[in-house]
């Protein structure tokens, strides 16, 4: 059994999934933070699972400088085995620590490749790896002048942020402006880190939307599967649901893993698990991201329902230094998806109807919907949903469109935000 060092953790579904992978392959772990409080907010389980750690400790996790002797010193009263996160923004940090401590995990640089959407652009095309045209800029007149030069519509999104934040399709220049004064307005991402000002404008790449999930051990890399993406809210790009597998022909999967494939290896990413998006475009596949943690949006739940697979339990296995078993087993399902109800208007959440049949439906697995009180926002990112339900169905195919018809069979009832009818 290994003791594993977790550092900071999404807020949402995987600081539950997470903690409860590593306790099912028989390892334990402690939590270190910068502020405990952000994880135990109104709304979160109770008790927290990241509360199950051996130990919680506090320190200034976005100071790397500070925080790799503070864990070398921790290292030598725990002996950890390996350290890991769920959240994007200290993936990073996590990769010097093992590089630090000797531990298991992929390379500093591979990692922090992977974390910058432009380096990613940069390394991936140099390796031959298809995806769109793209610029970086900083000011707006170089932001204005590279996107005339690639030509409308583009895509504008900042180098290093996540959930869909500030990505959006832009037509021309005064909606390329709006979309860069945004991405300027948002300095310091939500972990308190001052971020780049770099913008990233990409040619748009349309057609369905799909993510590979891997493990890589030993340079070895096992595919997983394919999920598909339902994407909604133009002009941003909301993700209202994914369903597992993807409904894909043999041969446009092939395509699309040896795409995912490429950029991992063009990435240089091992002794990871890694969710890679992809757009299946006129031209064929075209490489959008590569994430080196497991998928988030309950994607893992999905391919944990179909094959047996945990990625959750499988990314702790990998970070201890050990070899997961990927063998997929029969579970009597052979589709499984979740849909997000996504909102769109302003106001305050006074009741949900539709659902009172749920828990009655053998098909449905898990939902959550958000409670009376709650303010409500138009979505622009995957951080506003308002609830979400997944369901396992065994006719391959069959459950994306039977998850989106529930969300769509859903009424959401708001009153003004001051109150007023």
């Amino acid at each position: 059994m290994g003791h594993l060092l977790m550092v900071e953790s999404w807020v949402g579904s995987m600081s539950t999934l997470l903690p409860a992978g590593i306790k099912d392959t028989g390892h334990r772990f402690s939590f270190l933070t910068r502020d405990l409080g952000h994880y135990l907010r109104a709304g979160t389980p109770s008790p927290h699972p990241l509360l199950g750690a051996d130990n919680v400790f506090t320190a200034e996790t976005n100071d790397e400088a500070a925080l790799l002797p503070y864990v070398r010193r921790l290292h030598e009263v725990f002996g950890f085995d390996g350290v890991l996160t769920s959240c994007d923004y200290y993936l990073p940090a996590v990769a010097a620590i093992a590089a630090d401590l000797g531990l298991p995990g992929p390379g500093r640089a591979a990692v922090a490749d992977a974390c910058d959407k432009h380096r990613t652009r940069q390394i991936c095309r140099a390796a031959g790896v298809a995806g769109p045209d793209f610029t970086v800029a900083e000011n707006w007149a170089e932001i204005a002048g590279a996107a005339a030069g690639l030509g409308y519509p583009l895509v504008v999104k900042p180098v290093d942020l996540c959930g869909g934040m500030f990505v959006r399709r832009v037509e021309n220049e005064a909606e390329l402006r709006t979309a860069v004064d945004r991405i300027a307005g948002f300095p310091v991402n939500a972990r308190g880190q001052r971020r780049s000002p770099r913008v990233l404008l990409e040619e748009c790449v349309d057609g369905p939307e799909f993510s590979v999930e891997t493990v890589t051990v030993g340079g070895h890399t096992t595919v997983i599967g394919v999920t598909d993406k339902q994407l909604t809210g133009t002009p941003s790009f909301i993700e209202s649901g994914h369903m597992f597998p993807a409904a894909l022909s043999g041969a446009d999967t092939d395509a699309v893993v040896e795409l995912a494939l490429a950029a991992l290896a063009a990435l240089r990413l091992d002794a990871t698990v890694a969710h890679t998006e992809i757009k299946l475009g006129t031209q064929g596949p075209r490489l959008i991201e590569v994430n080196p943690r497991p998928a988030g949006n309950r994607i893992t739940e999905l391919v944990r329902r179909v094959t047996g697979i945990d990625l959750a339990a499988t990314y702790a296995e990998v970070a201890a230094g050990g070899t997961p078993d990927l063998t997929p087993r029969r579970t009597g399902v052979e589709s499984a998806a979740v849909a997000f109800a996504v909102p769109a208007e302003t106001g305050v959440l006074t009741a949900v109807d539709g659902a009172t049949h749920w828990p009655d439906d053998a098909r449905i697995v898990e939902y959550a919907l958000s409670a009376p009180g709650t303010r409500v926002r138009p979505a622009t990112d995957n951080n506003s949903y308002l609830g979400h339900v997944m369901v396992a169905d065994e006719t391959p195919g069959a459950a994306g469109d039977l998850a989106q018809k529930l969300i769509a069979g859903l009424r959401f009832e708001l009153a003004a935000p001051g109150g007023a009818a």
